[in-house]
């Protein structure tokens, strides 16, 4: 049933309690962070396009950037109910998508996106229980907060839940 899905868009974020899922499509160098309180079954996911919002001057869009995103997400899930003490993380994206000829790491999003977020989920005590990333390869992600399973289903490399 299609209408249990809360669909969360690319620079995007939501969040969501059971029976609802949160679903983002095309995750490619940009990383999808699933935040999750265990205890009271709440699930947020932000689909974060690049790792700071420190880096661009136009950063409104809190959903875009990993730093803020994790902000966001953990005001939103606190609204629902979610205690910040339960809260546990899972990763998935930060895909290679492009080949370059330089090997200059600015150039690869995917890489630091997944980074950043390891590093600010670290500095708020959150602990990362499982990620999905690298490759070269995009995905698509579904969380279910009922049971904190993250589903994640690949271009060309099969599907798991983690």
């Amino acid at each position: 049933m299609i209408d249990d899905i809360v669909k969360v868009g690319m620079a995007d974020l939501n969040t969501a309690k059971p029976p609802m899922k949160l679903r983002t499509l095309g995750l490619g160098s940009c990383v999808g962070i699933i935040l999750y309180d265990n205890k009271l079954k709440v699930g947020g996911l932000a689909h974060a396009m690049l790792p700071s919002s420190l880096e661009l001057k136009d950063n409104k869009n809190r959903a875009k950037f990993v730093d803020t995103s994790i902000d966001q997400l953990i005001s939103d899930m606190k609204e629902k109910g979610a205690n910040v003490n339960n809260l546990v993380a899972k990763l998935a994206g930060g895909a290679q998508m492009f080949k370059f000829t330089s090997n200059s790491e600015i150039l690869n999003i995917g890489e630091r996106n997944a980074k950043a977020a390891r590093e600010k989920l670290s500095s708020l005590n959150i602990k990362l229980i499982a990620e999905d990333t690298g490759g070269n390869f995009g995905r698509t992600i579904t969380f279910n907060p009922e049971d904190g399973t993250l589903h994640v289903r690949t271009v060309g490399h099969g599907e798991k839940t983690i």
